[in-house]
């Protein structure tokens, strides 16, 4: 089988298993107005009763910001449900609910190495500490007082953002956006995000669900090598095994000794093209607590072993490794005592280049940037440890490109290029990085670091401590701030180059399957442009594809659309741009480089959007018995077509 058929039948596959995908009914949400697949929507507000009838009795309560749909409107009463492919439930009354325009919701990021976040009750007063003159002093008196409970003062501070961080896709929570204003910071004149929010955490019963009052003594540490198991990387592999032979010694008789765990994966390229080389990747050691690291230096013993045969081209399959280091390396120790790995670090350690997701030898088709995603979303950082040797040197710029994109976390760059390959420096750095993640529980646990000022590095320092207020988030059960509505900006308000709240899309599983459908039928028809010609016909095609997806009502796509884009209507109107979303006839047809740009875009959100449609674990239901269609996922921007 080919890889687009297989691809059709993997995407055929993920619609037909979609419980949700209801029949076609006839009561239906209200259209937003100008559109021809994007429902009205609306959020409750507290204490918002579901009643039988305008002025009728009341059925039930609906717990804050409740997402709903809108199916009829009386006067000022408004017919609801919480699902598009069901009957409505009843009838809320006047002011218990808010418009949401877009389906849009906020997620902090971790606030390592920036201020947290403030919320105004009214643009102009963001407006106001945005322009101040003294912003940094201002905005630290405004935390102070709001850390005293002086939340409602004549700035208008309405409340604050949590001092841990909480992963929204460990735990969903709903702050919707429910308007926005694009506009440019005082400060760099970098694009800005004005956001009114709404927030409320989606379990709020209370008490948080933690058990924890910031007790770090048990907080632990893995890492998992990813290493390049081919002939030149011999000597590199050595030099590891001496630097967590040295690491694992000083551990020894320490009360951090079973916090500090490594594990260890192997990667080559593709056994099928060159078969002496064994394997592409293999797990050497398993990331597991253990007293005795031993079996992790006896690992990479074995990684030691390179290939005894060359494989193709000098590039290898490191992000086949990579995945599997998210994806087979048991963070959660589901299979073992059950209590999660804290702070999670992957080192890739390579002189070659990732493999080109065309290349017939690669894989995946999963991008580098799609990559990076995942493992945020799961809270690992990605290194790169790439060894700049003289043999490599034409894929030295293409290999760095690619490991710059995967190798970042919150914000900060974790890529360390090594010149010329020198073994010296490359022992020297690998140490260096070892001690400084081992230092992460020291610190954590209020002891002696190894590292002296003059080695310490910022950004793995805040990378610290980013894992400690995502861990204590988690054992405290942080909460984002209850508020009702309030204003605040996606970039740090003192620091406009790092960002502090991340919009996301709101997507259920149905239009996550609707959009990797039509992008798998983008990508099967795109490859087959050959001239000019073939690209304006490739238009037409599509719209065949379009009008054939538009008679399932499931689809959630517009037949009408001028655009590409156009067919998910509930991509426009949001703060954010792509190609893709733009894309026009005229410019599909006037460039093949651009046309293989979007295309090579396109194969690597695909191949991301199917991993997610069969991870459970990153879908949650908004209501009880909610069809698994309707489950949601809070998606990043920069992973939308």
């Amino acid at each position: 089988m080919t890889r687009s058929a297989l691809a059709a039948a993997l995407v055929a596959f993920t619609l037909s298993a979609l419980p949700g995908t209801a029949p076609a009914q006839e009561a239906r949400p209200l259209l937003a107005e100008g559109m021809h697949t994007v429902y009205q929507r609306v959020l409750t507000r507290p204490g918002a009763a579901l009643m039988d009838a305008p002025d009728g009795a009341a059925i039930s309560r609906y717990p804050p910001f409740q997402p709903l749909y809108v199916f009829a409107r009386d006067g000022d009463w408004t017919q609801v449900g919480p699902s598009s492919s069901a009957p409505p439930a009843g009838w809320i009354g006047p002011g218990t609910a808010v418009p949401w325009k877009q389906n849009i919701v906020g997620a902090f990021t971790n606030s390592a190495g920036r201020q947290r976040q403030l919320i105004f009750d009214t643009q102009d007063n963001l407006r106001w500490l945005l322009n101040h003159e003294a912003l940094t002093a201002m905005q630290e008196r405004l935390l102070a007082e709001a850390d005293s409970g002086i939340i409602d003062g004549a700035h208008g501070v309405v409340s604050v953002e949590p001092e841990e961080f909480v992963n929204i896709r460990d735990e969903l929570y709903l702050m919707p956006i429910l308007d926005f204003v694009e506009d440019l910071h005082p400060a760099n004149y970098e694009e800005l995000l004005l956001m009114q929010v709404a927030s409320i955490p989606k379990d709020a019963r209370g008490a948080p669900k933690g058990d924890g009052d910031g007790d770090m003594s048990r907080f632990d540490v893995g890492i998992v090598f990813v290493f390049d198991t081919t002939q030149s990387m011999d000597p590199y592999i050595a030099q590891v095994q001496r630097v967590l032979q040295s690491t694992v010694e000083e551990l020894v008789e320490t009360d951090i000794g079973d916090a500090v765990n490594f594990g260890v994966i192997g990667f080559r390229d593709n056994p099928e093209a060159v078969p002496a080389l064994e394997y592409r990747t293999r797990v050497l050691v398993p990331l597991e607590p253990r007293p005795d690291q031993s079996a992790v230096i006896a690992g990479i013993g074995a990684a030691t072993q390179v290939a005894t045969a060359s494989s193709t081209g000098f590039n290898e399959d490191s992000a086949a490794g990579v995945e599997d280091a998210l994806t087979e390396i048991d963070w959660d120790q589901a299979q073992g005592d059950g209590d999660p790995f804290d702070a999670r670090y992957v080192i890739l350690v390579t002189d070659a280049g990732p493999k080109d997701a065309r290349d017939p030898n690669a894989r995946s088709e999963i991008g580098m940037q799609e990559l990076q995603a995942d493992a945020e979303g799961r809270n690992i950082a990605l290194m790169t440890l790439h060894l700049l040797t003289p043999a490599g040197k034409a894929t030295h710029d293409y290999a760095a490109a690619r490991y710059r994109e995967m190798s970042r976390f919150a914000g900060r760059s974790f890529y360390y290029p090594i010149e010329n390959g020198e073994e010296a420096t490359f022992a020297a750095t690998t140490e260096r990085l070892v001690r400084a993640l081992t230092d992460h529980v020291r610190e954590a646990r209020g002891q002696a670091t190894l590292q002296s000022e003059d080695e310490r590095d910022g950004d793995l320092e805040d990378l610290g401590l980013a894992m400690r207020l995502a861990y204590l988030g988690a054992q405290q059960g942080t909460q984002v701030p209850d508020v009702l509505t309030g204003w605040i900006t996606d970039k740090a308000i003192e620091a406009p180059s790092r960002m502090a709240v991340e919009p996301r899309l709101l997507l259920t599983k149905n239009e996550m399957a609707t959009m990797a459908e039509l992008l798998d039928n983008l990508v099967r028809l795109g490859e087959q442009t050959g001239n000019q010609q073939d690209a304006y016909a490739f238009f037409g095609q599509i719209r065949g594809v379009i009008a054939d997806m538009a008679t399932n009502p499931d689809m959630l796509i517009n037949a009408e659309a001028d655009t590409i884009g156009g067919a998910l209507e509930y991509l426009e109107n949001l703060p954010y741009r792509s190609q893709l979303l733009q894309m026009t006839e005229d410019r599909w047809g006037q460039s093949a480089m651009l046309r293989r740009t979007i295309l090579d875009g396109m194969r690597q959100k695909l191949a991301q959007y199917r991993k997610w449609l069969y991870d459970a674990s990153v879908w949650t239901p908004l209501y009880e018995g909610a069809p698994d269609g309707e489950h949601v996922f809070a998606m990043p921007f920069d992973v939308l077509p």
